[in-house]
């Protein structure tokens, strides 16, 4: 499998007011894994701590009224755990455990998203998701907390406690970690994000191969200022994933009626580990 995706200058990362765009170019993305593992980049500058720190803080105001309030509207919309907990990989590959507000009914089953990452690892196709309109597991207002990423806003804990940072790769299951290729897995040679580059560039309109190109990338040419743009394109970003329709995920749930119930998951509230959970968030 053949990485994809060219990588601009870091100049151009930090210049003007757009964020560089990815195209297709195997052989420069290559060279950007390359580059990284010479240079075995599983380190946070010294810069990454104190913006994350200072942002979070401004923001109190904003997020922790707002998150409050999500639990509010969670527990009362679909009674049961208002959390849930799932286990990640993030720097240099060692685990530890991220929190979100529970967008699905106790009785989900995640098999259909397992075999769904799986095979979009395998195929040169964009990463649509599965939580359309139509998704029969999701709880009421569950959709909006997904498609906007605002079931992700526990994971600011996440940030405070060192474990992540406010802009990184979405960290990955273990599950998804043991099918990475070599070269791919230099995407945990940095501190897991709650936003990243290809989250605002293009996200589920690009294919695995790009999204991988797009995080390395990003460590590659981390900087403050790259940093603050990314997290300024979010908010917009996360206002269009609400109101974007996703007819390929809705055709993935009727296929999926066909086929028999798996076990739920720990998001459900009984049987399975969440080490097997593959998430696209």
């Amino acid at each position: 499998m053949r990485i994809e995706g060219h990588f601009p200058d870091a100049g151009r990362a930090t210049k003007g007011g757009s964020l560089p765009r990815a195209s297709r170019n195997g052989e420069n993305a290559v060279h950007v894994a390359s580059d990284l593992s010479a240079t075995s980049l599983s380190r946070v500058p010294g810069w990454k701590s104190g913006l994350d720190i200072t942002c979070v803080l401004l923001s109190l105001p904003v997020w922790l009224p707002l998150m409050i309030l999500l639990m509010l509207v969670t527990r009362i919309a679909s009674p049961g755990p208002i959390f849930y907990r799932q286990e990640r990989i993030g720097l240099g590959g060692r685990r530890f455990f991220i929190w979100k507000l529970r967008t699905m009914k106790l009785s989900a089953e995640t098999q259909t998203h397992e075999h769904y990452f799986q095979e979009l690892m395998r195929v040169d196709r964009p990463m649509t998701k599965l939580d359309a309109y139509g998704d029969p597991r999701l709880a009421p207002f569950g959709r909006i907390l997904r498609a906007s990423g605002l079931d992700e806003l526990p994971q600011i804990f996440n940030v405070l406690r060192g474990e992540m940072s406010l802009v990184g790769p979405r960290p990955c299951t273990p599950n998804e970690f043991a099918h990475y290729e070599p070269w791919q897995r230099e995407r945990v040679n940095g501190l897991p994000g709650l936003t990243g580059y290809w989250q605002v560039s293009g996200k589920n309109k690009t294919t695995f191969n790009q999204m991988i190109a797009m995080d390395l990338f990003y460590l590659k040419n981390m900087s403050v200022l790259l940093d603050l743009k990314i997290m300024f394109k979010t908010s917009g970003v996360m206002a269009g994933q609400v109101f974007e329709s996703r007819p390929e995920a809705q055709c993935n749930h009727q296929d999926r009626r066909a086929r028999p119930t798996a076990a739920p998951d720990r998001q459900g509230g009984s049987g399975r580990s969440p080490t097997t959970t593959i998430s696209q968030a």
